[in-house]
């Protein structure tokens, strides 16, 4: 039987990915109940392979034994794209298909703090507009109060 597979999600952090997986699915049975890859194996490694511009990177190799599992990849550059592939495999059986590739920026703090600022300036703006329509309509010089003649009065 061939593992994999497996299901992969990517979430940036500051200057780190956190990497969820899901293992693959079987079609096991064991008196009519699915089997999981742990239920069958018990324990499984799963290999992470990062690719950026620098090349691909290969991170430890890891054991688990639950069917969904995360992992957080550290000491990245921030605002660097990043493309992720994992592969599972077991002690008695080597023959995998890795997951797809995902990508994903890692997180800066300078973006961060870029972005708030960048609505706190928004919000900043439109109420210095809002000022100055209230004083301009005020001072009578948008939408002018029409004095009504003497006898509609």
């Amino acid at each position: 039987a061939i593992l994999g597979p497996p299901e992969v999600n990517l979430s940036s952090c500051l200057n780190c990915i956190n990497v969820t997986i899901k293992l693959p699915t079987t079609h096991f049975r064991e008196q009519g109940k699915l089997q999981s890859l742990i239920d069958i194996y018990k324990e499984l490694y799963y290999d992470i392979t990062v690719k950026s511009l620098d090349g691909n990177h290969e991170q430890p190799r890891q054991t688990t034994t639950e069917e969904v599992f995360s992992t957080v990849i550290e000491e990245l550059y921030p605002s660097r794209n990043y493309c992720v592939s994992v592969v599972v495999t077991a002690t008695l059986n080597r023959h995998f298909t890795p997951s797809p590739w995902k990508c994903v920026t890692a997180d800066s703090e300078a973006q961060q703090g870029y972005h708030e600022a960048a609505v706190a300036g928004a919000v900043c703006v439109a109420l210095i507009i809002a000022a100055v329509l209230k004083c301009v309509h005020t001072a009578g010089f948008i939408l002018p109060k029409i004095s009504l003649p003497q006898t509609l009065v």
